[in-house]
């Protein structure tokens, strides 16, 4: 056997704390380095009973060959007579196996050059396994990062065993990242490459929003105040619909909190973004009224209401206006995404002069179908 020393073993077990890569994936990765670089010393490569072993202890690896105990051998590679095999063995039986060290006396350089390069493939595998599980399995879930440094708009984020990339689209629009900031991003995707699984990350998804009231309103983590829709546009607003399955519970109080500290601890979260946390209700109109908030709406019509199409009309004071459809036409837009209906918003002057325009053309309209209805009465 070759002596390697305990110094290897060692560092599988810092590989092991520092990485979290297990011991025996590390040391199974020396012993097929050491099956292969035999395999290329004697030119055989599609030899199948070659095993290497570690003894721990001493610090030494050898490559063996397994024979199978026979009675008559045919192949004397893989197959050993009973006596020969004693000899190695003394409690070996027949059918079963031995294993006769055939480490190379020059082996020594070469398995080193080999054991290196593949320990460090399999290391490189065993790692990228241990991030692609973790991160699959924290996909949809909120972490925290330190900006490493930016390429290319894209921010690069450390989340712990990996760095994750922070497109320029998952990005907050006017938000300036810094090198070495913490923040906290949504884990949004994660891809398999040839090298280390690559993990998007956000800044952006509505589920952010979410995570952070379930961390900060105890009555949501318990199920007492249910989220049912959040619609966002990051940087600037989000509404949020929630419900009490409690009649004691106000689910607006319980989001907003004592003195407002809940929320205020999300807005801060957020960087001052603005957050309307609405009353739901299973009744569209009222439900609708509530997204349009703070506005004040005089009615709600609604005009088509299918799986597909779902069609209202909210009228507002002429003062309430713009303040209804919001900058940019934001407010409605969130409304939109957060009830799924499509709101047309009129003011009240626009609504009579709508009504104006339509009773004009239908006295207009009126008297030719009395003309009509007189005619067959002249013929008879």
């Amino acid at each position: 056997m070759i002596k390697i020393g305990t110094a290897l073993i060692d560092a599988t077990e810092q590989l092991e704390r520092e990485k979290g890569i297990p011991k025996d994936v590390v040391i199974r990765s020396l012993c097929d380095a050491m099956v292969t670089a035999y395999k290329k010393h004697i030119r055989a490569h599609e030899i199948t009973n070659i095993i290497a072993r570690v003894d721990e202890s001493s610090g030494e690896i050898g490559v063996f060959r397994v024979k199978t105990v026979v009675k008559n051998v045919e192949d004397e590679m893989s197959e050993i007579t009973l006596v020969d095999a004693k000899k190695l063995d003394p409690n070996v039986k027949m059918e079963g196996t031995v294993e006769i060290e055939v480490t190379p006396a020059d082996f020594g350089r070469i398995a080193a050059q080999s054991a290196k390069q593949v320990i460090v493939q399999r290391i490189r595998e065993a790692e990228r396994k241990l991030i692609l599980d973790e991160f699959t399995d924290r996909k949809g879930s909120l972490v925290t990062g330190i900006i490493q440094r930016i390429e290319q708009r894209n921010v690069m984020v450390n989340i712990g065993r990996t760095e994750a990339i922070l497109p320029y689209r998952e990005q907050i629009p006017g938000e300036y990242y810094r090198v070495n900031d913490r923040i906290r991003v949504y884990v949004l995707d994660v891809r398999e490459t040839t090298r280390l699984p690559q993990v998007i990350v956000s800044q952006v998804h509505p589920r952010i929003v979410q995570e952070l009231f379930e961390l900060e309103v105890p009555e949501i983590e318990d199920g007492i105040v249910e989220i049912k829709s959040i619609s966002r546009e990051a940087g600037y607003r989000t509404k949020i619909a929630v419900i009490s399955n409690d009649p004691e519970v106000d689910p607006v109080g319980a989001c907003i909190g004592p003195r407002g500290s809940r929320i205020q601890t999300i807005v801060n979260e957020l960087k001052n973004e603005k957050i309307d946390i609405i009353r739901y209700s299973e009744d569209p109109v009222e439900f609708i009224i509530n997204a349009l908030s703070p506005a004040r709406i005089v009615t709600v019509e609604i005009l088509e209401n299918t799986e597909t199409n779902k069609v209202a009309v909210v009228v507002v004071p002429d003062d309430q206006l713009s303040l209804a459809i919001g900058k940019e036409g934001q407010n409605v837009r969130l409304a939109h995404r957060l009830t799924g209906w499509k709101i047309d918003i009129k003011s009240l002057s626009q609504m009579e002069q709508y009504d104006q325009e339509y009773d004009q053309e239908y006295e207009e309209e009126e008297p030719q179908q009395e003309l009509q209805a007189e005619e067959p009465q002249e013929e008879a």
